[in-house]
């Protein structure tokens, strides 16, 4: 099995160019948006679309929602499709899906960039900021069963329609969420603080923490993730490599999972140890 990725920031219509790229590449099965689609079908997995919040669709189209991952995989296992194209919205993010989901390494990556024009791109952006309008890439009929927003009407591919796999895999819906009703959501910088030091401070080996310090990466305007570094003192006698892999590691998934935003790093930076002073006995 192999696994490809189209990657673009969000609202750029990678949906609409997910069946010409999976097409274009012998893909036969699609992952975006938390769910797994073939031959036009929805075989596993749950749209990030029908989310009431931005954030708890960022965490569906993550994987990171109990037992969503698992359905998925097992889905994967009994359908072994020759070819999975994955979507989402940085490299990053398509390889954390596919180190979730347990696929082989990604071999080819596709940018938006690189198939839509600046124009095509901005055409995208004003129907997904302006009305809100979301494309997922099967048919609307299939997505009645699952949609919980409002499902506007199909959209027809222009591919030529001469079977009737080729219909099913030609044809899109445009939805809108209902989270996409609710304007932006923000999330200060202080609350991921709060993150980094309740996840430390409850370590029997850290006797002091300070400098939280979080910081964006931005690209064209739009926040891809963000890393986060701190400074500790730690407990003598630990192997502290592993103390502080475990450390990040619990940082980066309590912040994803809580936020919805991709933690590129975790910087942990050890200023000192402490040594317990031992009583003398006389």
């Amino acid at each position: 099995m192999d696994v490809i990725a189209l990657v673009g920031p969000s609202g750029t219509g990678k949906s609409h160019r997910a069946l010409q790229v999976a097409r274009e590449h012998g893909a036969d099965a699609i992952i975006d948006d938390g769910i797994l689609i073939k031959d036009g079908h929805i075989v596993a997995g749950e749209s990030a679309k029908t989310e009431k919040s931005k954030i708890m669709a960022v965490r569906r189209a993550i994987f990171v929602l109990p037992g969503h991952a698992e359905d998925v995989r097992e889905a994967i296992k009994e359908m072994q499709p020759h070819r999975i194209l994955v979507i989402g919205t940085s490299e990053n993010m398509v390889q954390k899906i596919a180190k979730t989901l347990d696929l082989p390494p990604i071999q080819l990556i596709v940018r938006i960039e690189d198939i839509a024009s600046r124009s095509e791109i901005a055409v995208a952006q004003f129907h997904r900021l302006k009305e809100g309008k979301h494309i997922i890439p099967v048919p609307t009929i299939e997505l009645k069963p699952h949609f919980s927003g409002f499902l506007v009407n199909p959209l027809q591919s222009i591919f030529k329609q001469s079977s009737v796999k080729r219909r099913k895999l030609g044809e899109k819906s445009i939805v809108r969420p209902v989270f996409s009703y609710y304007g932006k959501l923000i999330i200060d910088d202080k609350v991921i603080q709060v993150i980094v030091e309740r996840i430390v401070r409850t370590r029997e080996f850290v006797k002091s923490l300070k400098n939280i310090t979080v910081k964006h990466i931005f690209k064209d305007d739009e926040d891809r993730g963000l890393t986060i570094s701190c400074e500790v003192v730690l407990s003598y006698g630990s192997h502290i490599p592993t103390l502080i892999r475990q450390m990040q590691g619990h940082i980066r998934d309590a912040v994803e999972f809580t936020t919805g935003m991709i933690v590129h790093a975790v910087d942990i930076s050890v200023q000192a140890l402490y040594v317990e002073q031992r009583r003398r006995v006389w």
